[in-house]
């Protein structure tokens, strides 16, 4: 019985899993047994007990949110899953490495989850650089469909699901699940009023579940060794593996599925070798460009979700960013403000016109034209872009995290610049 239900199959392949390794490490054994020996209220009853949360940032319970799917609708009218791989995170990588390894994995999780929800269409929805990804989906996806693993009477049982991959033309808004809907239907990428929720009012109106890459590869191995096994593998609150990256000037950065909770000092010190030779941990973001900044003091914090929310972050993707002393703060907020700007949907005006000022007013300082009462203004300006309730979605509160926990962590430095009127960071380093 495997403890790296993510990874196992890879380990064993020495790398990539195609169908026949798949199938020989008992792939699509859990899709037979769901279809044919479980009920859809058994397998999200099992989702549930399992704690199994959204690994695609937001942590929320799996199997409660397939339990808001209406089944006793009577209308004939289709039920959709979605799969999110827009993955548009700055800093996360792990959806890509998941189908680019072990992409029979992800439609197994699919066919599964999809059976739970009584869904009858399902779509992994990609991002459109992900070109090998693309091709090595669609190839497992063909190869199920030639033995029966998808399309009509799935097992030799009623049900019946069809899988598309659609291509996105690429905004980070997407990652928001009703803007994704709406770019799935063809639609510009704003996100929707809510309520009506997804479950009930999705894709073309239909009741759908979007669900992330990582979270619906975690599905099988559910289905097939328990939830009790699933509860146990995670070494606190939280249940299951979870993929863990770490991207900067670090010995081995990489990917590693570890046991959810395990601690930020052991992923960056142990599986990614310690920072490299000449330069010192100052900053992480831990779960992509939009959480807020950690420091040295959180090392020994669990990678967990309330652990991470505790400390005034969030864990999100899972993925770090480590910012070293020879990075300027400065800098990198301006870079992570260009972005956020450049990627809103400008449908609302705090983040379509504060994100950009907010990037200007960084670069005058970072250029030598800050003014005393600049990081003031900043504050109280961020305070008002990022309010939940203030933006019709929360892609301003995401860009402003980073931002304002920078002030936090590192106000001496956009001090420096504003009083000297240059950076530091240019004169003599690394």
């Amino acid at each position: 019985m495997t403890d790296r239900p993510l990874t196992q199959r890879m380990t064993a392949a020495g790398g990539f899993v195609d169908l026949a390794a798949y199938q020989a490490a008992e792939g699509y054994a859990a899709a037979r047994q769901a279809l044919t020996q479980q009920t859809p209220a058994s397998i999200r009853e099992l989702v549930t007990d399992s704690n199994l949360r959204g690994r695609g940032g937001a942590g929320f319970p799996t199997g409660v949110k397939w339990g808001f799917v209406p089944q006793d609708d009577a209308d004939s009218g289709h039920t959709y899953l979605v799969c999110n791989c827009d993955e548009m995170e700055p800093g996360t990588f792990k959806d890509r490495f998941l189908i680019e390894n072990d992409p029979h994995m992800l439609v197994e999780g699919i066919l599964i989850a999809a059976y739970a929800i009584q869904a009858d269409r399902a779509y992994v929805f990609m991002r459109g650089e992900y070109h090998e990804p693309f091709r090595r989906l669609l190839t497992a996806i063909q190869e199920a469909e030639s033995l029966g693993y998808l399309g009509s009477r799935i097992f030799g049982t009623d049900y019946s699901l069809e899988l598309r991959i659609h291509l996105s033309g690429g905004r980070y808004i997407c990652g928001e699940e009703t803007a994704l809907l709406n770019a799935l239907e063809g639609k510009r990428a704003h996100p929707r009023t809510k309520p009506p929720f997804p479950p009930a009012s999705g894709a073309w109106g239909r009741p759908t579940i979007v669900n992330n890459v990582e979270t619906l590869c975690n599905v099988p191995a559910i289905v097939r060794f328990g939830s009790e096994w699933f509860v146990d593998l995670g070494s606190g609150e939280d249940s299951g593996t979870k993929l863990y990256g770490v991207s900067g000037r670090v010995n081995s950065p990489g990917l590693w599925e570890l046991p959810i909770g395990t601690t930020i000092r052991e992923i960056i010190d142990v599986h990614a070798g310690g920072m490299r030779e000449g330069f010192a941990l100052r900053g992480i973001l831990p779960g992509g460009a939009s959480t807020d900044f950690l420091v040295a003091e959180h090392l020994d914090l669990p990678m967990d979700y309330g652990s991470i929310q505790a400390a005034g972050s969030r864990m999100g993707t899972g993925t770090m960013m480590i910012m070293d002393d020879s990075v300027c703060p400065v800098g990198i907020s301006i870079n992570l403000q260009h972005f956020f700007a450049q990627e809103s949907c400008g449908f609302c005006t705090p983040c379509r016109e504060g994100l950009p000022w907010l990037e200007r007013l960084l670069t005058d300082i970072d250029e030598g034209r800050g003014q005393p009462g600049d990081i003031e203004q900043i504050e109280k300006n961020a305070a008002f872009i990022g309010a939940p309730g203030n933006t019709f979605c929360l892609h301003a509160t995401g860009a402003i995290e980073p931002l304002t926990s920078a002030l936090k962590y590192f106000r001496e430095d956009f001090e420096t610049h504003i009083q000297t009127g240059h950076c530091p960071y240019r004169q003599g380093a690394h």
